[in-house]
Protein backbone atom coordinates (compact mmCIF):
# COMPACT_ATOMS: atom_id res chain seq x y z
CA UNK A 1 0.00 0.00 0.00
CA UNK A 2 1.05 3.52 -0.31
CA UNK A 3 1.29 6.13 2.10
CA UNK A 4 -1.64 7.75 0.44
CA UNK A 5 -3.54 4.84 1.32
CA UNK A 6 -2.58 3.98 4.33
CA UNK A 7 -3.66 7.59 5.62
CA UNK A 8 -6.52 7.20 3.76
CA UNK A 9 -7.78 3.90 5.94
CA UNK A 10 -6.31 5.74 9.15
CA UNK A 11 -8.99 8.38 8.32
CA UNK A 12 -11.74 6.00 7.53
CA UNK A 13 -11.07 3.88 10.71
CA UNK A 14 -11.00 7.18 12.46
CA UNK A 15 -14.33 8.09 11.60
CA UNK A 16 -15.40 4.54 12.59
CA UNK A 17 -14.33 4.56 15.94
CA UNK A 18 -15.70 8.69 16.59
CA UNK A 19 -18.75 7.33 15.24
CA UNK A 20 -18.98 4.59 17.81
CA UNK A 21 -17.82 6.40 20.58
CA UNK A 22 -20.13 9.04 19.77
CA UNK A 23 -22.99 6.13 19.84
CA UNK A 24 -21.61 4.51 23.16
CA UNK A 25 -21.40 1.54 21.03
CA UNK A 26 -17.44 0.55 22.14
CA UNK A 27 -17.55 -2.83 21.74
CA UNK A 28 -15.45 -2.85 18.49
CA UNK A 29 -13.53 0.23 19.13
CA UNK A 30 -10.16 -2.01 20.79
CA UNK A 31 -10.53 -3.90 17.03
CA UNK A 32 -10.59 -0.91 15.80
CA UNK A 33 -7.11 0.81 17.16
CA UNK A 34 -5.25 -2.19 16.57
CA UNK A 35 -6.17 -1.91 13.32
CA UNK A 36 -4.94 1.10 12.49
CA UNK A 37 -1.77 1.02 14.35
CA UNK A 38 -1.06 -1.59 12.38
CA UNK A 39 -1.49 0.65 9.64
CA UNK A 40 0.66 3.38 11.59
CA UNK A 41 3.13 0.74 12.03
CA UNK A 42 3.57 0.15 7.94
CA UNK A 43 3.77 4.14 7.13
CA UNK A 44 7.11 4.79 6.77
CA UNK A 45 8.95 6.66 3.86
CA UNK A 46 6.41 9.38 3.47
CA UNK A 47 6.57 13.06 2.09
CA UNK A 48 8.32 15.60 4.21
CA UNK A 49 5.66 17.73 3.77
CA UNK A 50 3.67 15.11 5.40
CA UNK A 51 5.80 15.23 8.66
CA UNK A 52 4.40 17.62 10.80
CA UNK A 53 0.78 16.62 10.29
CA UNK A 54 1.92 13.01 11.23
CA UNK A 55 3.55 14.27 13.97
CA UNK A 56 0.48 16.35 15.49
CA UNK A 57 -1.72 13.03 14.54
CA UNK A 58 0.55 10.63 16.31
CA UNK A 59 0.37 12.81 19.74
CA UNK A 60 -3.65 12.89 19.64
CA UNK A 61 -3.90 9.39 19.17
CA UNK A 62 -1.77 8.49 21.38
CA UNK A 63 -4.02 10.17 23.44
CA UNK A 64 -6.79 8.57 22.25
CA UNK A 65 -5.24 5.31 23.13
CA UNK A 66 -4.94 5.87 26.43
CA UNK A 67 -8.49 7.61 26.92
CA UNK A 68 -11.35 5.53 27.80
CA UNK A 69 -13.61 6.20 24.53
CA UNK A 70 -16.33 7.50 26.78
CA UNK A 71 -14.79 10.81 27.21
CA UNK A 72 -16.56 13.54 25.59
CA UNK A 73 -13.79 14.98 23.56
CA UNK A 74 -12.79 11.67 22.48
CA UNK A 75 -15.22 11.23 19.12
CA UNK A 76 -14.63 14.73 18.28
CA UNK A 77 -10.76 14.19 18.32
CA UNK A 78 -11.62 11.07 16.47
CA UNK A 79 -13.35 13.16 14.04
CA UNK A 80 -11.00 16.15 13.51
CA UNK A 81 -8.27 13.74 13.02
CA UNK A 82 -10.60 11.89 10.08
CA UNK A 83 -11.53 15.21 8.03
CA UNK A 84 -7.83 16.40 8.67
CA UNK A 85 -5.81 13.09 7.11
CA UNK A 86 -8.58 12.72 4.27
CA UNK A 87 -7.38 16.64 3.45
CA UNK A 88 -3.75 15.95 3.85
CA UNK A 89 -3.45 12.83 2.49
CA UNK A 90 -2.16 14.00 -0.58
CA UNK A 91 0.53 14.90 0.83
CA UNK A 92 1.80 11.54 2.20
Amino acid sequence: MTARDLVLNIAVNLGRLGRWSHEAKTDRIPQFLADTQNYLDQLHGFNPGFTSTYESFIKDYSRLKSTPPSDPDWAETAFTWANILTHRARLA
